[in-house]
C-alpha cells in the first residue's frame, strides 16, 4: 500500500506541476485563453488510447494464457481509458463552445468516432458486469478487448481521413506549430498525466487482487461448512 500511495502522490505532484505550467504559459493568438484546455484535452486523449492499447495487449495475453492477471489488467485499463476518454470528452465540449461556437457537432469526424469508441468500451464494462462465470467473462471480454482496439487508429487518423470541424494535431513529424514555451507545457501535461494513468492502472490492479483473493477466501471457508447426513440426525 506504501508503494501505491507513493505513486499516487507523486502522480498528483506531477499534474499539479503540470496545470501550473498550462495557466503560466503563452496563449494562443486566436485561441486567447481557451487555448489552455489543450494542455488538459490532448494529453487524455493520449492516455484513453494507450489504456485501450493495453485493454487490448491484456486481451490477447489472456487468449493465450487464459491466466487472471491479464483479464484483472484489460479490465483495469479499460476502466481508466473509458475515465480519461469521458474527460477529453467534456474538455473538447468547453473548447468547441467557445471557439466553435458549438459544443459539439456529429458531423464532426473526430467528435462521432471518439463517441463511439467511448460507448462501445462502456459496452465492454457493462459486458464485464453481466456476465457472472469468471472464464466466460473473461473470454467474451478478451475477444471484444481486441476488437474494439482498431477504433485507436480510426480515432486517431479521423482528421486526416475526413476534413471537418477538427483540426489537425499541432505536434508533427515536421515540427510544433505553437511556440516553445506553449509546447513544453503541453509535452510536460502529456506525461504527468501519463504517469497518473500509470498510478491509477497500479492502484485498480491492486483492489482487483484483492478482490479476487477475499473471494477465494470465501470460497474456501464456505466449502469447510457440510451439510449434516440425514443418519447423523437425531430424533428429538
Amino acid at each position: 500500500m506504501m508503494r501505491v500511495r507513493m505513486l499516487l502522490g507523486t502522480a498528483a505532484v506531477a499534474v499539479a506541476f503540470g496545470m501550473w505550467l498550462a495557466f503560466t504559459s503563452p496563449t494562443d493568438d486566436l485561441q486567447g485563453e481557451f487555448s489552455r484546455i489543450l494542455h488538459i484535452h490532448a494529453p487524455v486523449m493520449w492516455v484513453a488510447f494507450l489504456a485501450f492499447g493495453v485493454t487490448a495487449l491484456a486481451s490477447i495475453m489472456w487468449l493465450v494464457r487464459k491466466t487472471a492477471r491479464w483479464d484483472r489488467l484489460g479490465e483495469a485499463s479499460a476502466e481508466s481509458g473509458v475515465l480519461f476518454t469521458a474527460i477529453g470528452l467534456f474538455t473538447g465540449m468547453v473548447w468547441g463552445q467557445a471557439v466553435w461556437g458549438r459544443a459539439w457537432d456529429w458531423g464532426d469526424a473526430r467528435l462521432a468516432s471518439t463517441a463511439v469508441m467511448f460507448f462501445v468500451y462502456v459496452g465492454y464494462l457493462a459486458l464485464r458486469r453481466a456476465t457472472p462465470d469468471p472464464e466466460m467473462k473473461a473470454r467474451r471480454s478478451a475477444i471484444l478487448g481486441v476488437v474494439a482496439v482498431v477504433q485507436v487508429p480510426l480515432v486517431y487518423f479521423s482528421v486526416y481521413l475526413f476534413r471537418t470541424l477538427h483540426q489537425t494535431p499541432s505536434i508533427r513529424p515536421d515540427g510544433a506549430a505553437m511556440p516553445q514555451e506553449m509546447l513544453v507545457a503541453l509535452l510536460v501535461n502529456f506525461a504527468a498525466i501519463t504517469y497518473l494513468f500509470v498510478a491509477l492502472l497500479v492502484t485498480r490492479l491492486q483492489v482487483a487482487k484483492a478482490e479476487a483473493d477475499a473471494t477465494t477466501d470465501s470460497r474456501l471457508a464456505g466449502d469447510a461448512v457440510k451439510p449434516p447426513r440425514l443418519s447423523e440426525v437425531k430424533d428429538v
